[in-house]
């Protein structure tokens, strides 16, 4: 046995990733730093780390969703503005600007025009199930620099009904 806890033999038998993911991935980064690399479970680990990415994008693409969503409700439904919709905007455009600033590889998603509708309809989609209007735009009316800047709230929406 090692210093971690994690006994490796020649007839050890390794902790299947199907079996237990959290006892396979503690097993696999034990195997990395005792540096058993013809021990690791290469195909996995792999998958793993594409996750990994995928779990940032997915991460920002809620975000976003989440935030063009309130700013959609801010427009839309002036009468029923609120600080907790102020809030969670200020909260949200914060958490962005963390997530780019931790992953910056996420940065070129701003400007990747299927990305954005993806999330643009989303947005909708939220909007929709939280208020009784269906009549939203069918693509966004901002830029990203106002959706993401602290201070910028779009204008009441001029169309009523």
């Amino acid at each position: 046995m090692d210093d971690s806890g994690l006994t490796l033999t020649s007839s050890s038998s390794l902790t299947s990733y199907d079996m237990d993911i959290a006892a396979w991935a503690n097993e696999q980064a034990t195997l990395l730093r005792q540096q058993r690399f013809d021990l690791l479970d290469w195909q996995h680990i792999a998958e793993e780390l594409e996750d990994v990415g995928k779990s940032e994008q997915r991460e920002l693409a809620s975000r976003f969703a989440v935030l063009m969503a309130h700013l959609l409700k801010w427009q839309f439904q002036s009468d029923r503005r609120s600080k907790s919709w102020e809030r969670t905007i200020k909260e949200q455009r914060k958490a962005l600007a963390f997530h780019l600033k931790k992953v910056p590889s996420l940065k070129p998603k701003l400007r990747d025009s299927e990305w954005l509708a993806a999330i643009w309809s989303d947005a909708v989609t939220i909007a929709i199930g939280e208020t009784s209007l269906a009549d939203f735009p069918e693509q966004c009316p901002w830029t990203i620099a106002e959706v993401l800047d602290l201070d910028w709230f779009p204008p009441e929406n001029s169309r009523k009904g």
